[in-house]
């Protein structure tokens, strides 16, 4: 009986010290535990506020960078068609008459002394027929002047000299085409702008008399719709004017050499006259 007694008491030690060896442990855990569960619920929140902000982003997704052809199309119908499309109509008329002038002017351009060089070879040879076909062999008006100049050469030099004088003023005039007419469009692509301006002011006022007070909204939308037309307007003009004073240096030029090589071939023939 004493050792049934003993062996209870000593379960019921071993199963006291358990108990109170679990009781300390779960003490010692608590802490630990729930630093855990705080850590847990600042990942969920981590996690939440990174799916929100994911959300938020495909929601509202970046605003694209328009290219300069979009921006130029915005306002361009913003200007409105009906005013806008004169001012480019100016621009590309304008344009095809300054290529055209260029493409001219440098298919006009020759090496003057050059052709002289040639020239003065045949005419100390006397073979004036190989110096006018050397002439109609090369491009250009400085070589179609000479060329009519050699063609008079049995009528005397006076005679001569006024087909150079003459022909020289017709070569002058084919170089000057079109200049009026891209003058004109440099003239019209403003005049344009500032009507569709005008035009767009009286409507801007007729918006702010229809209601009936004057509002910021109203008279800034107006004034920037009718200024564009004069932007666009001024800019073509700047365009077209850059190149008209380039044709115009291009064109001086040719003149001059005509002038220089005239009187180079004038001396040429009487220095060879027979």
């Amino acid at each position: 009986m004493k050792k049934v007694i003993a062996l209870m008491s000593i379960a019921g030690l071993l199963t006291f010290a358990n108990f109170n060896g679990l009781m300390a442990q779960d003490e010692a855990n608590a802490p630990a535990a729930e630093a855990t569960e705080q850590v847990a619920e600042a990942t969920d929140s981590s996690a939440a506020a990174t799916v929100d902000e994911g959300v938020v982003e495909n929601e509202a997704p970046a605003e694209e960078t328009k290219t300069f052809h979009q921006v130029l199309k915005q306002k361009y119908i913003e200007g409105g068609a009906g005013w806008m499309t004169p001012v480019l109509l100016c621009l590309i008329l304008g344009m095809a008459l300054v290529i055209e002038r260029i493409l001219y002017l440098n298919m006009a351009t020759t090496n003057v002394q050059k052709l002289l060089d040639g020239i003065e070879e045949n005419v100390k040879k006397g073979d004036y027929n190989g110096a006018k076909e050397l002439c109609r062999n090369t491009r250009g008006p400085v070589a179609s002047i000479f060329y009519q100049g050699l063609d008079r050469i049995d009528e005397g030099l006076e005679n001569v000299e006024k087909s150079v004088t003459s022909y020289g003023g017709v070569q002058m005039a084919r170089l000057e085409s079109n200049m009026t007419w891209i003058a004109l469009f440099i003239a019209l692509a403003p005049s344009f702008g500032f009507l569709g301006t005008v035009v767009g002011m009286v409507g801007a006022f007729d918006a702010i008399e229809a209601a009936g007070d004057i509002s910021p909204t109203v008279v800034a939308g107006g004034m920037k719709v009718a200024l564009l037309t004069t932007v666009f307007g001024l800019i073509v003009a700047i365009i077209l004017q850059i190149f008209y004073n380039y044709i115009l240096t291009k064109i001086e030029s040719l003149v001059s050499e005509m002038e220089d090589g005239s009187i180079s071939f004038m001396d040429i023939l009487v220095k060879n006259q027979k």
